[in-house]
């Protein structure tokens, strides 16, 4: 019995659109009640949020192109200036209504987008439903104007038109909101595949020369080694793909039979473990790879590669070092006035406490709440850094590096009350 059933779509295309999107079927399965049918008036904004890799951007471009519905895919990085947004939203418009464009499109303010937005869904087609325009990446819409978002979430009343914007993000609507106040969009939340969504998902790429009970021991063998460490279903599948050649070896040779595990998991044990230490580095290509498992030799040994004592942190793991480090071994009073570009007048005092005459790295670092870590490192990051799980992530691995560099000290935690501080040492530990 199919998952997906709605009045107002034929149900093979819901079956197709079931087999397209495996995992996912609640998340359609609501989808499609908030759409309704095709000319009803939907939900005039709808934010989906959830971390990378969940399967929002897929779901939602399978899902209006197998539906055949009108639609607009915009990603706000691209088009990262509200000009640029707004004449893209235009012009994908009139390729939908079938209108052939005989002048650029030039945008330059809201009105002019409202006044155009009419005149490209005048067409009998699109005036009888929904079209929807789906904003990718809509965290940069914070970058822009500040008019831009709160009239994208109520553009189906400015328009006074049948549409419906969706916001995709990785980060949650309370940092969206502004200070005055919007329309509050219908949230939908994306949670991250689980290993059972994953062993299903990855299983359904096997080739069609071997079994699919071949290729999902394969897929089971692969996530117990990297599930601990990398849950993003693009990168679990660039790694399928990239080493079932070497699980297959003893087949292929005659050594073994596809049901041979123990002897398919003696071979490919050794190269996992190689593959465990390139996860999201790409520091070799596909190609050189795959000529290195065939000359069996190590990461490091490619001409023109780095090695491994030599790969650098992630972007914003040296920057939160660094802010740790700033929180660490400066008072909290002085906050003020080293990230503040207009601090105001400071008072010059010769007053100093008594504690306060001996160097700062003589007493040892200090302990700091995590807000004052992200206010230091908001100030000191050129860009603006969302809040995003992968920043937070990124602090839960550092705290947990030092915690077992503390416990191989010997040193004495205090449970629940410890708090987190960032030595010269530990700093150096980890640049070495």
């Amino acid at each position: 019995m199919p998952n997906l059933e709605h009045p107002a779509y034929p149900a093979a295309d819901l079956l197709r659109l079931e087999s397209l999107v495996p995992c996912r079927e609640s998340q359609v399965s609501m989808l499609l009640s908030v759409f309704g049918e095709r000319q009803h008036f939907s939900f005039p904004s709808i934010f989906i949020y959830g971390h990378t890799s969940s399967g929002k951007t897929y779901v939602m471009q399978t899902l209006l192109t197998t539906l055949q519905l009108p639609h607009v895919f915009v990603n706000c990085v691209e088009y990262f200036t509200s000009r640029l947004l707004l004449e893209e939203i235009l012009i994908q418009l009139q390729s939908c209504s079938g209108t052939e464009q005989t002048s650029p499109v030039h945008c330059d303010t809201l009105n002019d987008f409202v006044r155009l937005f009419k005149q490209a869904v005048a067409s009998q087609e699109l005036q009888d439903q929904t079209i929807y325009i789906v904003l990718d990446r809509a965290e940069q819409l914070r970058e822009m104007e500040a008019n831009i978002l709160p009239a994208f979430l109520r553009l189906q009343e400015l328009t006074d038109r049948n549409v419906t914007v969706v916001l995709l993000s990785e980060i949650v609507w309370e940092l969206f909101r502004p200070n005055v106040g919007c329309f509050e969009p219908f949230t939908m939340y994306f949670p991250d595949y689980s290993i059972g969504h994953l062993q299903k998902i990855l299983s359904q790429n096997h080739p069609p020369e071997y079994s699919a009970d071949f290729y999902a021991a394969y897929i089971n063998i692969l996530l117990g080694v990297f599930y601990m460490v990398c849950r993003d279903l693009k990168e679990l599948r660039h790694l399928a793909a990239l080493n079932f050649a070497k699980y297959c070896e003893p087949v292929v040779r005659g050594e073994a039979n596809e049901r041979d595990t123990r002897k398919l998991w003696k071979n490919i044990e050794p190269h996992l473990k190689k593959a465990m230490q390139t996860v999201y580095l790409r520091e070799i290509s596909s190609s050189q790879w795959e000529r290195l498992q065939h000359d069996g030799g190590e990461p490091g040994q490619l001409k023109g590669l780095s090695a491994h004592t030599h790969v650098e942190l992630p972007y914003y793991s040296k920057f939160l070092l660094i802010a740790a480090y700033l929180a660490s071994y400066n008072p909290v009073r002085t906050d003020k006035r080293f990230f503040l570009k207009h601090h105001g007048k400071i008072r010059k005092t010769n007053f100093m406490k008594k504690h306060e005459k001996t160097s700062n790295h003589l007493l040892g670092p200090k302990p700091f709440p995590l807000d004052r870590l992200l206010a230091i490192l908001y100030s000191i990051v050129d860009n603006r850094v969302a809040p995003t799980a992968n920043i937070f992530s990124q602090i839960t691995s550092l705290v947990t590096l030092q915690l077992l560099s503390m416990v191989g000290q010997n040193d004495q935690l205090d449970g629940p009350r410890y708090k987190c501080t960032v030595s010269l040492d530990f700093i150096r530990a980890i640049a070495r």
